[in-house]
């Protein structure tokens, strides 16, 4: 394809570093050049220097042939002008959006091709917020993803001694579990990948993805690691729009502090959250950590802009006895370091919400895309469709799909409806090597190198006899 991205800041650098590697021709746009020269030496992309929303630059970068438009500036404005003018001089077929503002998610009919013509929106400080709502709910999982529409989960959990699985083979599963449909989709040791098979031993430090119908994830979770008591207090270090999202989302169901530094945005904060107690101060500063009772907390989670007082302050929360951290870290490089000693989670917002963003430019019927292991691996939600005569999937048994060496379907979820049509049940199935597909499950798989992912998509694809 040949892809548009306007704004070479975190999201938009880390959307053209997934898609380059799967030889896609992209052009980056921004006002920043020397953004644009070290994605230009550490990529294979062209870079075109300009204002986002102005025709003659969208010209430049090829606007005349291109098949997408992605414009994640920081500006919703400029997002929005550059997809109508994309549609409107251009006639360019798929613009999206990244829109930081709820006023436009409110107004869905501005989006519309009558007005600033946007096929799909984005808005990764909700994407961000949502995912760290579901690591509060599930306090000992390292990351929570859902799939079919919240029907199944993917959880990935560090194993721990005296775990019940841990020491044992995985076979075990299903006498610790028999009433429980449940697949270990990939265990990473030692940050390296490890073919689950019936007779491999969790071992503790193992790093477990887990996959089962949402309603048994808590039962399978047990047989990894100690269950932890469910979390009551939080500190959000940073007042800025994710801390606010969250805030705000879990304010009504835990008791919740805010640290904020700049006076201002402390009082507009006070008056927007009428249940969270809102703190003006440095979130590094220990005495004041130690005042609000930060060894009484059960989640500290830092949310500035800035990397080093995220780090700092999450690691020195933990140090004076809160007891489970997360911290808000741009630059990968840090999320790889700091992650699993004082900092119990490092989140990167660009890897976060680019799974979204992806599922728009996935080939096939792609309905969702997520990002595990901070980038290295994917898991992917594909419908599939065709017949046995024009598909390599559908009507086939597990065991016949020629499904890549490191990819692996974990789940399938089929409607189960009445005659008249209407569904009734979403029934998940954990697949055995004689399961067949049928047209139109959703089947969900798990790549261990996102570098599988191109050959996955074009497994699903179905021949031109059903088209």
């Amino acid at each position: 394809m040949k892809i548009i991205i306007l704004g070479a800041g975190q999201v938009g650098a880390s959307v053209a570093e997934n898609l380059v590697s799967e030889e896609n021709d992209i052009t980056l746009v921004d006002t920043n050049p020397d953004q644009l020269a070290n994605l230009r030496e550490r990529l294979e992309v062209r870079t075109v220097f300009g204002n986002a929303a102005s025709p003659s630059v969208l010209r430049e970068a090829g606007a005349d042939d291109a098949d997408l438009l992605i414009a994640v500036t920081q500006s919703d404005q400029t997002n929005l002008c550059a997809c109508r003018i994309a549609r409107t001089l251009f006639n360019l077929p798929t613009r999206i959006a990244r829109l930081r503002s709820t006023d436009y998610v409110d107004h869905p009919e501005l989006l519309n091709d009558e007005n600033f013509a946007v096929d799909f929106s984005i808005c990764p400080e909700q994407i961000v917020t949502d995912y760290i709502k579901r690591l509060i709910a599930f306090p000992e999982a390292l990351q929570v993803l859902d799939f079919a529409d919240g029907v199944v989960s993917l959880i990935g959990v560090r194993a721990f001694e005296g775990g019940p699985l841990v020491g044992h083979p995985l076979k075990a599963l299903r006498f610790h579990l028999p009433n429980v449909e449940v697949r270990i989709a990939a265990i990473y040791r030692n940050g390296e990948p490890i073919l689950p098979e019936g007779d491999t031993v969790i071992v503790p430090g193992d790093e477990v993805f887990c996959l089962a119908a949402t309603v048994h994830i808590r039962q399978v979770m047990r047989e990894l690691r100690r269950t932890d008591r469910p979390m009551r207090r939080v500190l959000i270090a940073g007042g800025g729009n994710i801390g606010c999202r969250l805030a705000r989302s879990i304010e009504q169901d835990y008791i919740v502090k805010i640290l904020e530094v700049d006076a201002r945005r402390a009082e507009s904060l006070a008056s927007q959250l009428p249940k969270t107690l809102v703190l003006r101060g440095d979130t590094t500063d220990e005495k004041l950590l130690e005042n609000e009772g930060i060894d009484e907390m059960d989640l500290f989670v830092a949310l500035t802009n800035d990397d080093e007082d995220n780090i700092m302050s999450a690691s020195l929360a933990k140090r004076m006895g809160a007891r489970r951290t997360l911290a808000l870290i741009n630059r990968k490089s840090y999320v790889d370091l700091v992650q699993g000693g004082p900092i119990d989670i490092a989140i990167s917002p660009a890897h976060t919400s680019i799974g979204s963003l992806l599922a728009h430019v996935r080939r096939g019927d792609v309905v969702a895309v997520h990002s595990l292991r901070r980038g290295a691996a994917e898991a992917l939600e594909i419908i599939a469709h065709g017949n046995s005569r024009d598909s390599k999937v559908v009507g086939r048994r597990i065991e016949e799909i020629p499904l890549p060496k490191g990819a692996s379907i974990g789940a399938l979820v089929r409607d189960e409806k009445r005659g008249d049509g209407k569904v009734i049940r979403r029934a998940v199935i954990i697949p055995h090597h004689d399961t067949l597909v049928e047209q139109g499950d959703h089947v969900i798989i798990f790549c261990t190198h996102k570098q599988l992912v191109r050959k996955v998509e074009k497994l699903f694809q179905v021949g031109f006899t059903f088209l």
